[in-house]
């Protein structure tokens, strides 16, 4: 048995622990009851609780004898009596069970609807009738006063079959595309199918009509599909949708109530209500949720290690099952909710048992690693894993997995660890000696100014009457990890402490100041003299601003020319890292490296000055190929058009030549003006 609180609600897993094989005999069973403390403490509630894979739904008959549940493989269903608790009998079926009911109060009558279509009916000796319906199901109804099975699936239509007359009736006709669920009303019969665009439509059975429509996805974000339906009362009805939100509806509205968030964005599986408490059991596959349905503050919640299929709470009490992803089915018993069912009276003794001598925790057997811790492990792949379980800003994983992964990291801890105590010993019987003020290791800088201000404070309070010294940082246990820990160092090179130290010196140097203007002002007061004349104290603090404004400009001024710097030696450094091959063809000869600099300035030079420079240097460009060496000459010819042009612009300037006046003749005085 396991024990986990939340919210003060003590919640006993009464299927914890390890199961035995069925392989084993009885002799070595006893035996492993004898040596393992685990299987002693293991409560067995129910023998042969489980399925051989995994099961898919449970349910509790009526009249609460029995307890029924389906799973595979093979696929099969089991019956177990309550007041013998063991399995009554198994009956194996021809194909998977999406879903099943209990017609009468005890386990006599069975419907079952397959995947494959097919329709089951089982007596109490077994197998009665089978047959089919027109599409693939996905739930089923049963509407006890006209003994009408109603079932929706992969289509538009309900289909109906009537148990008394043993036909099908004429189908109910929805606007939907599909239809996920369904349930009927135990108080009037209204009828409800929930669809995969959103919507639950209400259909009175008495004449076959739909009576309204509620839209559940013009309340929520996104198209989610209606997964999960179920009505408390005559006029309450929950609506479970395949995005984790759980909205409560009253039938005359078409607003919610309330609308409670599962926050997985898992499809709700399961939906239940617990009168006695006002309480809603939602579900899906990772969690089960209690929460009040008229403020909707969560009550309790249950997290099993397995995926969920199936949630069942046994009528007028405490306990609950779940069809799991898993072998087992597990049981949970909550006294908060009510008290143990008659079959099982002593539990409650039990759990009164355990109360008054407290027992471990859920937690008691894990550790909680940060993300940074998992990273200093190497243990950062584990994420998303049953073996990291999270939990607000970290996870929590089972303490003697934490122990092997310590140990293989860092296997000389332990050595540390004793190293450790034994200089705290050591330590500790120093203190007792004449006690020598010594620097820590840690921050000695930082140690020494508070030294040196706690004594300039010391001597100031001196000189009062009643002075009253403030505590050290030095003697304060709060602060000690500071001075002891090496991961606290300042590091003083940082750019952010080269930033911050003048402003900090600065409000330092002012309250040394003014401890000492305080102290003055005393001083004189005792001495009853007024002083002559006082510095303004306005004065004083613009100064000081100014002071450390001009730090910080230096110290970003500096940070600055340190980066450009830093900068220009790596470059520097690239540079001579980075050797440049030139590639000497044939028919070349290398002479230096300002010939191949001049090569490179003459390819992205035009072709005109290239020509140019080669006439005027008496060098002939040659180009060697596969089929020869050959030498190109060629001149440049201009354009009819441009020719024109040339000529036409030097006509004009002839002509401006021959009408240009001379101003020869015109005379100027000493002034500057002109006369004739």
């Amino acid at each position: 048995m396991q024990l986990s609180s939340v919210n003060d609600v003590k919640i006993y897993n009464l299927s914890h622990g390890k199961s035995l094989p069925e392989w084993l005999s009885d002799r070595k069973k006893r035996q492993l009851q004898k040596k393992d403390v685990d299987i002693q403490r293991r409560i067995e509630l129910i023998q042969d609780f489980e399925m051989p894979t995994v099961s898919t739904s449970i349910k509790v008959s009526r009249d609460g004898n029995f307890i029924l549940a389906t799973g595979t493989y093979k696929p099969r269903i089991r019956c177990y009596d309550t007041y013998q608790l063991s399995l009554k009998f198994e009956r194996c079926l021809d194909s998977d069970v999406v879903a099943f009911d209990i017609l009468s109060d005890d386990y006599s009558k069975l419907v079952f609807l397959h995947c494959d279509r097919y329709v089951e009916f089982h007596s109490q000796q077994g197998h009665y009738y089978k047959t089919r319906i027109p599409k693939f199901g996905r739930d089923f109804s049963y509407h006890a006063p006209s003994c009408d099975l109603y079932f929706v699936g992969t289509s538009s239509e309900v289909f109906r079959l009537n148990l008394e007359q043993g036909r099908f009736l004429n189908s109910l006709q929805t606007d939907a595309v599909e239809n996920n669920v369904c349930d009927i009303n135990p108080v009037h019969y209204l009828f409800a199918t929930g669809t995969s665009e959103g919507r639950v439509e209400c259909w009175d059975p008495r004449d076959r009509n739909r009576v309204g429509v509620l839209d559940c996805a013009l309340n929520i974000q996104g198209l989610p599909s209606v997964s999960a339906l179920k009505f408390n009362g005559s006029l309450n009805i929950a609506v479970g949708t395949s995005t984790g939100q759980v909205l409560l509806y009253d039938l005359r509205s078409s607003q919610p109530l309330l609308v409670k968030d599962h926050f997985y964005n898992l499809p709700i599986k399961s939906l239940n209500f617990y009168n006695q408490l006002d309480l809603v059991v939602s579900a899906d596959s990772k969690i089960i949720k209690f929460w009040n349905k008229d403020t909707g503050k969560v009550f309790a919640s249950i997290q099993p290690q397995t995926n969920i299929n199936d949630v069942c709470i046994y009528p007028n009490s405490g306990m609950l099952f779940t069809a799991n992803e898993d072998p087992k089915m597990s049981t949970f018993y909550i006294p908060t909710l009510g008290p143990a069912p008659r079959w099982c009276s002593f539990l409650d003794n039990l759990t009164e048992e355990l109360e008054e001598s407290p027992e471990t925790t859920v937690y008691d057997d894990y550790k909680f690693v940060t993300r940074k811790d998992l990273e200093n492990l190497g243990l950062s792949h584990l994420v998303g894993s049953s073996l990291l379980r999270a939990y607000m800003h970290g996870f929590f994983m089972d303490i003697r997995l934490y122990h092997k992964v310590k140990g293989m990291a860092n296997p000389f801890a332990y050595e540390e660890y004793r190293k450790e105590k034994i200089r705290q010993k050591i330590d500790e019987s120093r203190t007792q000696r004449v006690n020598i003020q010594k620097l820590p290791k840690v921050n000695k800088e930082l140690a020494l100014k508070l030294m040196e201000e706690g004594d300039e404070e010391e001597a100031l309070a001196s000189r009062k009457k009643k002075g009253k010294t403030l505590p050290s940082i030095l003697g304060d246990d709060r602060f000690k990890v500071m001075f002891e820990n090496p991961e606290y160092q300042v590091d003083e090179q940082s750019e952010e402490f080269r930033l911050l130290n003048p402003i900090v010196s600065n409000v330092g140097k002012k309250r040394i100041k003014k401890l000492r203007q305080m102290a003055a002002a005393q001083q004189v007061a005792e001495d009853e003299e007024e002083p002559e004349g006082k510095g303004s104290s306005e004065d004083e603090s613009s100064d000081d601003d100014k002071s450390w404004v001009e730090e910080v400009r230096e110290q970003r001024r500096l940070l600055r020319q340190e980066d450009r710097d830093r900068r220009k030696t790596d470059r520097k450094n690239t540079d001579r890292s980075t050797l440049q091959f030139y590639q000497i063809r044939a028919g070349e000869e290398f002479r230096s490296f300002n010939d191949v600099s001049r090569k490179q300035k003459l390819q992205k030079a035009s072709l005109e000055d290239r020509l140019k420079l080669e006439e005027h240097s008496g060098t002939s460009n040659m180009a060697d190929s596969a089929v020869g060496s050959k030498q190109l000459t060629f001149k440049l010819q201009k354009s009819e058009q441009n020719r024109k042009q040339q000529l036409a612009e030097q006509e004009h300037q002839e002509e401006r030549k021959k009408l240009r006046r001379s101003a020869e003749h015109l005379s100027t005085d000493k002034r500057g003006n002109a006369f004739i």
